[in-house]
């Protein structure tokens, strides 16, 4: 797993729709449904008429924390649902980055949020843990 400042990632050497498919259950294994996936190669070619890889975002949600963080702090919904990507790298595996809710949610400096944005981070990490078995 690698980590950077806003985000983790890992690299499978999976199909593309298989990544899909494995990210949205172990998702669900830790809680999280995906409330929304946008296909950015195919909006992309319908309102560019550009080619682009295959690179998917999936908008994911663990109601329990998104419920906890609401009530400390109502403008958290711009920084919800946790963003998920998997996109063709150009080696022909398929990467999966996870937004880090440390980093996101200490941006509002608001206290009560630390303690739930580290347990979604655990979460998180074991999603991509999973993934990496």
């Amino acid at each position: 797993m690698i980590q950077n400042k806003y985000g983790m990632r890992t690299v499978l050497n999976l199909p593309f729709a298989k990544t899909v498919e494995a990210v949205t259950d172990a998702l669900k294994t830790e809680g999280f449904g995906v409330l929304t996936e946008i296909n950015v190669q195919e909006t992309l070619r319908e309102k560019l008429d550009v080619s682009f890889r295959r690179y998917t975002i999936l908008g994911a949600c663990n109601p329990p924390l998104a419920y906890h963080a609401l009530q400390n702090e109502l403008e958290i919904g711009l920084l919800m649902p946790c963003n998920v990507i998997v996109y063709e790298t150009d080696e022909g595996e398929t990467a999966v980055s996870i937004a880090d809710p440390i980093a996101m949610l200490n941006i509002t400096g608001a206290p009560g949020l630390q303690k739930m944005a580290a347990l979604a981070n655990n979460k998180l990490m074991r999603v991509l843990g999973r993934l990496s078995e």
